[in-house]
Order: C-alpha cells, then sequence, then structure tokens
C-alpha cells in the first residue's frame, strides 16, 4: 500500500510539472501581449502575480490595448474569473483549510489544478491524492506562468512598437489561443459564435469592453435554455415512469 503511494505520488507530481511547463507556454504570449498593449514590464508582471488567471488577464489587457476605459476592463476580467469562484466550491472539503493557507489556496484555485484534484478524487476516492494534486499543479502553474510572463513582457520590450513586427493583432489572437481548447462540443462552438457575432455587431456602436461585457448575456441565456431542457427531461422520465 505504501508502495503503490509512492507510484501514484511520483505520478501527480510528473503531471503538475508538465502541466506547469505547458501553461508557461502561455505566459510567454501573455507577457508579450500586455507590454505590446502598453502596459509596463513591472505592470504586467503584478498583474501574473496577483490576479493569476489567463482568461481575465488577457481579457483585462486586450480592452486596454483597444483603448477601452479601466472599469470596463475590469468588470470584464472579473465576470471571467467568476468561474473560480465556482471552483472554490468544490475544492473547499477536499482541501480542508483556514487561516493564511486558506488565501493562498484561493489564489492557486484555478482551471488547471481544480482538474487535477478532481481527477484524483474521482479516480482513487482518496483526498490525501487530491490535495497533493492539487498544490503540485497550482504552484507548478504559478511558478511558469510568472516565469513565462517575464520573459514575455522582457522580449516583447525590446521589440519596440508592434505595428511595425505586424503584432497590434497579438491580443486577440493570443486570447483565441486560450479559449480554443476548450470549444470541446457543438454547445461550446455555438455559444461562442453567437457571442462573437453579438460583439462585432456591437463594436462599432460601443465603447472597447462593453461588447464583451453583453456577450454574457449569451450565455446565460445559453444556460438557463439548458436548465429548462434538463428540467423538462426530467417531468418526461417521471411523467413515463409512472
Amino acid at each position: 500500500m505504501i508502495h503503490e503511494w509512492h507510484i501514484r505520488r511520483r505520478t501527480i507530481l510528473l503531471n503538475a510539472l508538465s502541466v506547469g511547463l505547458a501553461t508557461g507556454a502561455y505566459g510567454i504570449s501573455f507577457g508579450a501581449i500586455s507590454v505590446l498593449g502598453g502596459l509596463t514590464v513591472l505592470q504586467t508582471q503584478t498583474l501574473s502575480v496577483l490576479m493569476f488567471t489567463g482568461g481575465s488577464q488577457f481579457a483585462l489587457v486586450g480592452v486596454l490595448a483597444a483603448g477601452g476605459g479601466a472599469a470596463s476592463a475590469v468588470a470584464t476580467s472579473v465576470l471571467l474569473g467568476l468561474r473560480n469562484a465556482f471552483y472554490g466550491v468544490t475544492m473547499a472539503p477536499m482541501l480542508n483549510v483556514s487561516g493564511p493557507t486558506r488565501l493562498v489556496a484561493a489564489q492557486l484555485t484555478i482551471d488547471e489544478s481544480t482538474a487535477m484534484g478532481v481527477a484524483q478524487s474521482e479516480e482513487h476516492d482518496n483526498f490525501h491524492g487530491s490535495k497533493l494534486a492539487f498544490w503540485a499543479t497550482g504552484l507548478s502553474v504559478f511558478v511558469f506562468w510568472n516565469l513565462a510572463t517575464f520573459a514575455g513582457a522582457m522580449g516583447a520590450q525590446a521589440l519596440g512598437d508592434p505595428k511595425v513586427w505586424g503584432l497590434d493583432a497579438a491580443i486577440p489572437a493570443g486570447f483565441i489561443a486560450l479559449v480554443w481548447p476548450r470549444l470541446h462540443d457543438r454547445r461550446s462552438w455555438s455559444i461562442a459564435l453567437c457571442a462573437g457575432a453579438v460583439a462585432l455587431f456591437l463594436t462599432p456602436f460601443l465603447r472597447p469592453g462593453v461588447p464583451v461585457l453583453l456577450t454574457s448575456i449569451v450565455a446565460v441565456v445559453a444556460g438557463v435554455l439548458a436548465v429548462r431542457k434538463r428540467s423538462a427531461d426530467v417531468f418526461d422520465r417521471s411523467v413515463s415512469s409512472s
């Protein structure tokens, strides 16, 4: 039993390291995009340390670079970061932490750490593995993300004017690259395409950042329809069984 745990522990740590290295590649993109969008290296690094959620960081920088106001940039990034709060609800019983450790756990509660922790729980039904997977993955991603952010920011600073290099389109390209892997089924694609159409239609009429905020309505409508459909299916099954 002890030998099996050592093997499993090693596997978890290796997986956490690989996830951190893979995610770090996005950090290079963010560092470069942020500096090319007008932020300083210090501001860029501060975002990665304190905000530490890729989608929100790309959204914030994208809105600011497009000329949007700080309020719409922050609102957009917060909206995208809300998912981490729901992750916290899932991970809290597994981690069972309090005090300063709870604040650190909240900072490390991201897509990757949550996915690794939940996967261990589902596969082995053991909180020890889940806790190790969560902490190892969260710390690995945090370290490599911030190192990569700094490397990307320093490299972009040396390039100078982004328009000279044709890099003024880097922010939307980077954001698409971040979102693309999450479009794994027809429903995700439908929501993404509808949201994109709404944003394109509203862009000529509203300030940068506001169309992105309003596209959240698409996700809300899709969620309401999904809940209604599940409720209807449950009702139909109950009627059929009776």
